[in-house]
């Protein structure tokens, strides 16, 4: 709990997400009264007790400045955490990504935690709170074709990282969750969004891709997503334990893959193109390699 153990409110953005209600699901059972915040659909966030539902789209300055005010009608002056979950994937090649994708992608998985979060400070000051920042495995280790998300959970993480050390002097503690690869919608939507985003490009772009996505997407196919709850179990320790760790590894993937960060780039680069497969994909008629 928090330094005083005087508040057991938590904001949860991203809320109505896969990894956003089991989370919110696991705070509330584990007694916590949990502001949830949500862009659009509630989903069946209301049927869980002890949760209030919360508008708020991280992007967007008005919409936190009223998450403040109304967190602090709800609950007070002291908040116990910020759990900055809501992000989005944006994937492909980033010669194909369009740049306004690029863009928000940055803006909900980026500068969204960062504005929360200064927004909240002031509460959670109050309350010697904690920051929890749901980052991702591929924040250490790039995969090809998850630039974007990996570019953008990699900046999460280095923030939290500074965000730790400036803000230990207010006994507010900074944790990073990593989870792997999870069994929610949020996958399927960026395969849709990508397979949307390349229908409106000249084929012959998206054919010089085609054997290495193809690649890709069979590794993907045979990986085993973790379910939610593991995230969710994560974070309640970070919230709960007295000396949380800086950083709660998530998922078998994840751990295989801060293995891989430690390898000399060359290394690391040889193996995933094996493990994924792309060594086997040949140039197209007409291509030149590099």
């Amino acid at each position: 709990m928090s330094g005083t153990g005087a508040s057991r409110a938590v904001l949860l953005t991203g809320a109505n997400g896969g990894i956003g209600h089991a989370t919110a699901r696991a705070l509330a059972e584990e007694g916590f009264q949990v502001l949830a915040g949500v862009r659009s659909s509630v989903g069946r966030l209301s049927e869980i007790p002890g949760v209030r539902i919360l508008p708020l789209d991280v992007t967007d300055p008005e919409s936190i400045e009223e998450a403040v005010r109304q967190a602090r009608t709800s609950v007070g002056d002291d908040l116990h955490a910020v759990v900055n979950n809501a992000g989005i994937i944006v994937q492909g090649p980033f010669e194909l990504v369009p740049a306004d994708e690029l863009r928000r992608q940055f803006e909900v998985n980026v500068f969204g935690p960062a504005a929360v979060t200064r927004a909240f400070l002031p509460m959670l000051r109050s309350g010697r709170g904690r920051v929890v920042n749901l980052t991702a495995a591929t924040a250490r280790v790039a995969g090809p074709f998850f630039g974007p998300v990996s570019a953008s959970k990699a900046a999460l993480a280095s923030m939290s990282d500074a965000l730790r050390l400036e803000l230990a002097h207010w006994g507010i503690r900074v944790v990073v969750v990593e989870p792997g690869l999870t069994d929610t919608a949020i996958f399927a939507k960026a395969a849709a969004a990508t397979e949307a985003a390349a229908a409106e490009l000249p084929p012959d772009r998206v054919a010089m891709y085609r054997g290495q996505l193809d690649a890709v997407n069979a590794s993907m196919s045979k990986a085993k997503a973790a379910p939610p709850s593991v995230v969710a179990a994560a974070v309640v320790r970070a919230l709960t334990a007295g000396r949380p760790r800086p950083r709660y590894t998530v998922g078998p993937d994840t751990r295989l893959l801060g293995l891989l960060a430690r390898l000399p780039l060359r290394t690391r680069d040889r193996l995933l193109s094996r493990a994924i497969g792309l060594h086997k994909v040949t140039l197209a008629k007409g291509e030149r390699p590099s």
